[in-house]
């Protein structure tokens, strides 16, 4: 049998993702050559609407910012993690403001700030309204194209990490005229949380885990696994994937939960009321949708200033048949931020040599249990620069720019999205969904041992699932967005991050263990 061609290149850094941590990575790591590498789609960033946390109101300050971060947690941030991210949000949103991003601003020319549930405080910045990550994005993207130490290898998709004496040491790419192969001395996975591996959840196509695969099987350890964060209101529509967002800010402003008596019901479940945290609310709404549905009321609150105040959200539901001015808007909880992920320090860097991580495909220790909202973008901003400055220090050696022939040919290509198999992301949902149960997580593990798949990005998938799963099981108590029905207190002795790596997590090492040996020279 004929063997595939495969082309190598020796490269500076590679980022892999182009959200707003890859992005802001790659332009930190200048003058090194970069190679940036994305799918050509858009990810997690481009959708956000709740904005950035940052404490830059005159009644706000960092410390304010730390402890309501603490508060949301469940007990498990990292403090001197938070202290960090905290304490560096007004610069960095002084460095947007110099990248020219449109922030919102009051009469007085200052940056106006909203206020989201678990804050004490109004401190979340926008752009645009419920446009905050299409407008960064947009921003960073701006600054890449003027960047001339970045090169664009897009549409491709990163498949197996390369290994070399278990460290690692380049990145296996798929586009659609055939694999690349790059040698460097530090690959930056900066590709987003895992939502898609949820039938219901807000993360576009392709965010589903699989650097979270790529990580694990290069040997790397995970943690805070069992952690994913259900928006408690996704627009419920069927068969929509993903589901449209209706931020967190349109209940800042007032805007209730009803249940399919067209009752409120979180005013009896929390003294917050709407503004209770997500974990809290999203357990309120799934139970509300199992007995007959809920809404989200915004008439009486936003009324008609909706279209202005929130045009993304008016938008998304005037194109599904909806008009939240006269009308409530059902909603249901979906996946939307996993507070898990590659296990980093405060550099970014992972448990494996050659490999770091920022964004939401990192866990930094900043979230704990539960994300404090428009707490992700802000960790993107603070962790890029900082991870730049890592790699930096290393010394690597000087290395050239990529084949303009290769970019090109590339770039030709359409955009690259993996598909998950619709009956995993069912079974994801309700097995290790909003409420989880030891039976129904078993049955699951089950159904991912047996499955086999062939493809590299279907072994990532399932790679990521398995922890998922893994983390969940083992984790017997109920905290921030794990919530165990037989298990619903939360317990002393589980007031510890839980840690995973390939071999500890039933079912993946037997049959990926070839992937930690893998020698370049013998591919």
């Amino acid at each position: 049998m004929k063997l595939a061609r495969i082309n190598e290149y020796q490269c500076g850094p590679v980022v892999i993702g182009t959200g707003a941590a890859g992005l802001l990575t790659a332009l930190s790591l200048a003058p090194m050559p970069v190679v940036l590498v994305g799918t050509g789609a858009k990810g997690s960033s481009d959708l956000a609407q709740g904005g950035i946390a940052a404490a830059v109101a005159p009644e706000d300050d960092a410390a304010l910012h730390a402890a309501d971060t603490l508060s949301a947690s469940s007990g498990l941030c990292d403090p001197e993690t938070v202290d960090l991210v905290t304490g560096e949000g007004a610069l960095r949103i002084a460095l947007l403001e110099r990248f020219g991003m449109p922030f919102d601003r009051g009469q007085d020319g200052t940056i106006l700030c909203g206020r989201e549930a678990a804050h004490q405080v109004n401190r979340v910045v926008h752009a645009h309204g419920d446009g905050t990550g299409a407008a960064l994005t947009k921003t960073l993207w701006a600054q890449v194209h003027k960047a001339d130490h970045i090169q664009i290898l897009s549409p491709a998709v990163a498949e197996v990490l390369i290994l070399e004496q278990g460290h690692v040491c380049g990145v296996e790419l798929a586009s659609r005229t055939g694999k690349i192969r790059l040698k460097s001395e530090a690959v930056i996975l900066a590709t987003g949380g895992l939502g898609q591996l949820f039938s219901r959840t807000t993360n576009p196509d392709g965010v589903c885990g699989l650097g979270l695969g790529l990580a694990l099987r290069a040997g790397a350890e995970l943690v805070d696994m069992e952690f994913v964060q259900f928006h408690p209101t996704a627009i419920d529509i069927p068969g929509k994937s993903p589901n449209p967002l209706a931020t967190e800010t349109l209940r800042g402003e007032g805007a209730v939960l009803l249940d399919h008596r067209g009752q409120r019901f979180m005013k009896q479940i929390h003294a917050d009321a709407e503004l209770a945290p997500r974990d809290v609310v999203a357990r309120a709404v799934y139970r509300a949708v199992k007995e007959g549905g809920a809404w989200l009321d915004a008439r009486a609150s936003v009324g008609d200033v909706f279209p202005d105040h929130f045009p993304t959200v008016h938008r998304l539901c005037l194109e599904n048949g909806l008009d939240p001015v006269t009308a409530p808007i059902p909603v249901a909880p979906a996946a939307h931020y996993h507070m898990g992920g590659i296990a980093t320090d405060r550099r970014g860097r992972s448990s494996q040599t050659g490999l770091w991580a920022c964004g939401e495909v990192a866990s930094t220790g900043l979230h704990g249990a539960n994300r404090l909202a428009s707490n992700s973008l802000l960790e993107a901003l603070v962790f890029a620069p900082l991870v730049a400055a890592d790699v930096k220090a290393l010394g690597m050696k000087p290395r050239s720019m990529l084949p303009q022939s290769l970019i090109d040919r590339v770039a030709s290509e359409g955009a690259i999205t993996v598909s998950v198999p619709a009956w995993l992301r069912q079974a994801m949902y309700d097995g290790v969904g909003v409420v989880r149960e030891e039976e129904g997580m078993q049955a699951l593990h089950a159904q991912l041992v047996d499955w086999r798949p062939d493809e590299a990005s279907e072994r990532n998938l399932r790679a990521a699932a398995l922890a998922v799963v893994t983390g969940a099981i083992g984790r017997q108590e109920s905290r921030g967005g794990h919530f165990r029905s037989e298990y619903p207190l939360t317990l002393g002795r589980f007031n510890h991050r839980c840690y995973l790596n390939r071999q500890t997590i039933p079912g993946l090492a037997e049959d990926d263990t070839a992937y930690e040996s893998k020698d370049v020279s013998h591919v």
